[in-house]
């Protein structure tokens, strides 16, 4: 019962395409080959630095008392 030879593999595989079918191996490589893919990219991303944050709340309290601002919403609502 040692390992398989050549001619085991070829044999399962020939089963193995009967069975599901060129189409859906097809099909199935695709979803693995995207899924591997996904992963290699969320881990680039989790190693990224951090962005800074858009606005400090300084930043946001010195807006809102600056009598320059317009508010462009308002604007649009009129």
């Amino acid at each position: 019962m040692g390992s398989f030879s050549i001619w085991h593999w070829l044999i399962v595989l020939l089963i193995v395409v009967m069975v599901f079918g060129t189409k859906k191996l097809k099909n199935i490589g695709q979803d693995l080959g995207g899924a591997v893919k996904g992963f290699k990219e969320g881990m680039r991303d989790g190693t990224a630095p951090e962005e800074k944050p858009a606005a400090t709340a300084n930043q946001v309290s010195n807006a809102a008392t600056d009598k320059n601002t317009i508010d462009v919403e308002a604007r649009h609502k009129s």
